[in-house]
């Protein structure tokens, strides 16, 4: 126990008696001590600490005393918070607790505590950086005691070491841990990556995920989040978590990150970085020698460890970074190999930045050497982290304690360190200026190193400044390119006509005349005629238009009809249908039909091998020779209705005239 840490254990009055006088003849300050039978736990840190009566959280023993005093560095005061007192008695006289501004004969009383309990969240200020407290007990039956936290007036946000994370709804929040949470009594339930179960004390699990220094104390940043169904447990920092069930929420830690492995496991770190003091050598029951070499002291990698010859305290392993890094921690196993349950159960750091001068880690406002609680078996992985971190290019781990035989593998946490390490120096005399041919600019810019940091992605500044150049510029390209083609294409499409579907549409008149370019026009001394009735028709007929017949395109007589043929099928076929037509869509110029037959046209048959011009035109239907009338000129070429036996007289409207002949006159209508 070195002169700057002192925690009692309720030795007795001589005891503490004995301790006292040995700080003080060691040089302590004597402004940090404790005395009488009634100290339990204590912590008194460098700017923080904790203190408990004997026995807490159980029963405080009767009639008994402790008074310890307390002080920070000059010019701040101290805020001191209750997070307990428990005293069975309501006699002021004899159980108590006193707080006083300063130490001996001359201090002042701040306040007096009697009676009552579950006295909690008590904050209380002092008027200078000194403070005594002094707790008594008298004659009781039960009670747990005291149990305080104090730290600088500057850590407003102090909690004590029994806050837990149900105690806090808020999803984030900071709060300052003091020295001194590393007790007996707290128990952790889970472990770093995946978080603390609610129930944990805040400050205890800060110290198992190495956020915070048990002598130090510190700012803990917390996140909460909804529980998980089971919480591991692990060995870390002294602390040992305990498994542990569903719970509403959990907690976790925000760190600096430098939390990431160097590369022992991974093999960035390469066999000839790995040295060692001795290597152990067995055969086993005559078999070929078998070495336990450094490089088989790679954390999670399978096969045999290092092992030293010499069960010895002189023995060591080291590591080699190649240039300074920050570690940040270390984590250790045992030989992982069932047959050989060997582990080192305790063990000092020493580092160095040039592999000839190594200087031993110890806590701050300690002269004592570190000592690291190593692992409990062969098997389970303990972890130790460095607060504050060594910045070093060599660590070397020395045993001090081991079980059957040195044996080991490890891992290095840590992280690039972010600046160098500030060196103490006096600057010399500038040179004389010489002769350069470089620009006076490039001799003014200095450019920063680049680092690589294994825990967190490289950045450079001309990186973003380059990206930032770079974005905004590709953006208007392709924008610019995408308009372009967006033009191209609108334009191609303006200038080409556009190609539609639609169903045909035939217009009548268009579809006449280049029907009227294949039928035989009108020859040339051909009269044109027209008919009218001399009778008057008493009622109003519909005005129908005059039929129009269309001369065959081939000579001679057809010999057959087609399919859809409109003229008057063969006599073998059989007509499809059987429709009477009114009388009223009669044609006043054709041949009138019987009412019970179909109607259809009479082809008409053209000889154009004996058409003259001006002559005859002979008509013929098949199988029928056209009759004419020797009464009728020869220029007339049309038939004209004839009387049957049944029809003695024509009707009125039925009249027919025959048509005259007009050499070269326009037509004229004849009544």
């Amino acid at each position: 126990m070195d002169a700057s840490l002192m925690v009692g254990r309720g030795t007795g009055g001589a005891a503490v008696f004995i301790l006292i006088v040995f700080i003080l003849l060691l040089g302590a300050r004597s402004s940090r001590a404790q005395k009488g039978d009634g100290c339990g736990h204590t912590v008194l840190g460098v700017g923080s600490g904790s203190l408990a009566s004997l026995g807490y959280p159980l029963s405080y023993p009767s009639n008994s005393v402790c008074e310890w005093e307390i002080s920070v560095n000059t010019g701040h005061t101290i805020l001191v918070r209750i997070a307990d007192l428990d005293i069975d008695t309501n006699n002021c006289q004899v159980s108590y607790l006193r707080l006083y501004n300063g130490h001996g004969p001359g201090r002042t009383e701040i306040v007096k505590f009697c009676g009552g309990k579950e006295r909690r969240d008590a904050v209380i200020p002092s008027e200078g950086h000194q403070v005594t407290v002094q707790f008594m007990s008298g004659p009781h039956n039960n009670g747990r005691g005291l149990f305080l936290s104090y730290t600088k007036s500057q850590h407003t946000d102090l909690i004590t070491c029994l806050e837990k994370g149900e105690h806090f709804s808020e999803a984030e929040f900071s709060k300052f841990c003091p020295a001194g949470c590393l007790t007996d009594f707290g128990e952790v339930s889970g472990t770093i990556p995946h978080g603390y179960r609610d129930s944990s004390p805040l400050c205890l699990a800060g110290v198992h995920a190495g956020v915070v220094s048990n002598t130090l104390g510190g700012q803990i940043s917390v996140v909460s989040s909804k529980g998980i169904p089971h919480y591991e447990s692990s060995l870390a920092n002294n602390v040992t978590s305990v498994p542990g069930n569903l719970s509403p929420s959990l907690f976790t830690f925000k760190t600096s990150g430098c939390y990431g492995t160097l590369g022992l496991e991974s093999g960035v770190i390469s066999d000839s970085q790995i040295t060692a003091s001795s290597e152990w050598e067995w055969g086993g029951h005559g078999k070929e020698p078998s070495v336990w070499s450094p490089t088989g002291a790679r954390l999670k990698t399978p096969g045999r460890p290092w092992a030293a010859a010499n069960s010895d305290i002189k023995e060591w392993i080291q590591v080699d970074l190649k240039k300074e890094k920050k570690i940040s921690g270390i984590t250790t196993t045992g030989s992982t190999l069932q047959e050989y349950q060997f582990y080192i159960s305790a063990y000092e750091v020493l580092y160095s930045h040039d592999g000839q001068q190594w200087k031993p880690y110890q806590d701050i406002g300690s002269d004592k050497n570190k000592i690291f609680q190593g692992n409990t078996n062969y098997l389970q992985e303990v972890r130790n982290n460095f607060i504050p971190p060594i910045e070093a290019r060599f660590i070397r781990i020395c045993p001090l304690q081991w079980h059957q035989r040195i044996a080991l593998k490890m891992e290095l946490l840590g992280c690039q360190p972010h600046a160098a390490r500030p060196r103490i120096f006096h600057p010399a005399a500038p040179p004389p200026r010489r002769k350069s041919t470089v620009p006076p600019l490039q001799e003014r810019t200095t450019h920063t190193p680049n680092i690589r940091n294994t825990t967190m992605p490289p950045h450079s500044h001309d990186e973003v400044a380059l990206v930032a150049v770079l974005v905004p510029v590709l953006v208007v390209v392709l924008t610019t390119s995408v308009l372009v083609m967006v033009c191209l294409w609108l334009w191609k499409n303006r200038k080409s006509p556009e190609v539609t579907y639609d169903l045909p549409h035939w217009e009548r008149t268009v579809w006449w005349k280049s029907m009227k370019q294949l039928l035989p026009s009108k020859l040339d001394g051909e009269d044109c005629v027209r008919y009218s009735s001399t009778a008057r028709v008493d009622h109003q007929r519909p005005r129908v238009e005059p039929a129009e017949y269309a001369q065959p395109l081939v000579t001679g007589t057809m010999a057959s009809l087609g399919q859809r043929s409109t003229f008057k099928p063969e006599e073998a076929d059989t007509p499809e249908y059987d429709a009477p037509i009114p009388p009223e869509h009669y044609h006043a110029y054709a041949e009138p039909l019987p009412a019970s037959g179909s109607e259809y046209a009479m082809p008409i048959m053209i000889d154009r091998a004996n058409h003259l011009s001006g002559g005859t035109l002979p008509f013929r239907g098949r199988g029928l020779v056209a009759q004419t009338d020797s009464s009728q000129s020869a220029g007339s070429a049309y038939d004209t209705p004839k009387s049957t036996s049944d029809q003695a007289t024509h009707t009125e409207g039925q009249l027919y005239q025959v048509p005259q002949n007009t050499h070269n006159a326009p037509c004229q209508k004849k009544d």
